[in-house]
């Protein structure tokens, strides 16, 4: 195989490919494991996951997160606002509408001057059998978890791109994606996240040569407001006796330490990879 650095022809020269030393980490590169001085959005970052996440990157240094949600903020990021004056930021943003995406970013880059890591991590689950999904059901999932993901992840690439930005995009994805949650099935949900997970591999592939990592994480089960019911079934602790792994639901902090990582620039060689975070795996 020729070396990476010529032109593939063993003619004794040797020929540089600015496109491909262009995506090499330069002097400046942090080789920690830190958000030091990056500037993060995340989409559904008021409660729950995204709002756990965004309190875990600023706890590795993150110089500013975003926000983009369309819900107003509740209570508790008002408190981890509190906790952290100035680094922790509200825009309004409709995933479902490339306008609103747009707007969104286009307001973090003029605040900010750049956006360095973006989580694409807004999404909704409707835990029903396959036979009872309405068309307008189906509509309204896939038009936030794919749809909304995709018109995230491309509005965000055209903007590191301009910038000349070395970005990260991590996806949500769900432990769906691989099997049938037997909790909670849905099939709809699970096709979503699989189409996430699909689109994570197919744009790494297509951005690399911008120096843009996009990654997912799959969660298994998270303890939030959307799962509440989970632990609560009078059969959990005879499934979790059977299907082994750890028995119970995990804190949406716990997640964190992989995001920090496909966000950080010591994950400069990583892409196209979903890394699975579910204690549980076994109950899938």
């Amino acid at each position: 195989m020729p070396d990476a650095t010529t032109n593939g022809h063993d003619n004794g020269t040797s020929v540089e490919t600015p496109a491909l030393l262009d995506t090499l980490p330069g002097p400046e590169h942090d080789w920690r494991i830190t958000l030091k001085g990056k500037i993060i959005a995340i989409t559904g970052a008021n409660r729950g996951i995204g709002l756990a996440l965004a309190e875990v990157c600023l706890a590795n240094e993150a110089a500013d997160i975003f926000s983009l949600d369309v819900f107003e903020p509740g209570e508790e990021f008002a408190a981890l606002q509190k906790l952290n004056p100035k680094r922790l930021h509200y825009i309004h943003c409709d995933v479902t509408s490339e306008e609103s995406v747009n707007s969104a970013i286009d307001a973090v880059v003029s605040a900010r001057g750049a956006v360095h890591g973006f989580i694409a991590n807004a999404g909704m689950t409707k835990h029903q059998p396959a036979l009872d999904f309405s068309r307008a059901q189906l509509d309204q999932l896939f038009n936030l978890n794919v749809f909304g993901a995709y018109f995230c992840a491309t509005t965000v690439a055209r903007r590191f791109i301009d910038l000349g930005i070395k970005g990260s995009i991590v996806f949500t994805a769900s432990m769906t994606s691989y099997r049938p949650n037997r909790a909670a099935p849905s099939a709809p949900y699970g096709a979503t996240k699989g189409a996430v997970r699909n689109m994570t591999h197919t744009l790494a592939m297509e951005w690399a040569k911008h120096g843009i990592r996009v990654n997912s994480i799959s969660p298994g089960f998270i303890k939030t407001a959307m799962t509440y019911f989970v632990d609560q079934a009078p059969d959990w602790d005879l499934k979790m006796q059977y299907y082994g792994g750890m028995p119970r639901l995990a804190d949406p902090r716990e997640l964190g330490g992989a995001y920090v990582y496909l966000l950080s620039d010591g994950a400069s060689y990583t892409t196209g990879i979903d890394i699975p975070v579910a204690g549980i795996v076994g109950a899938w």
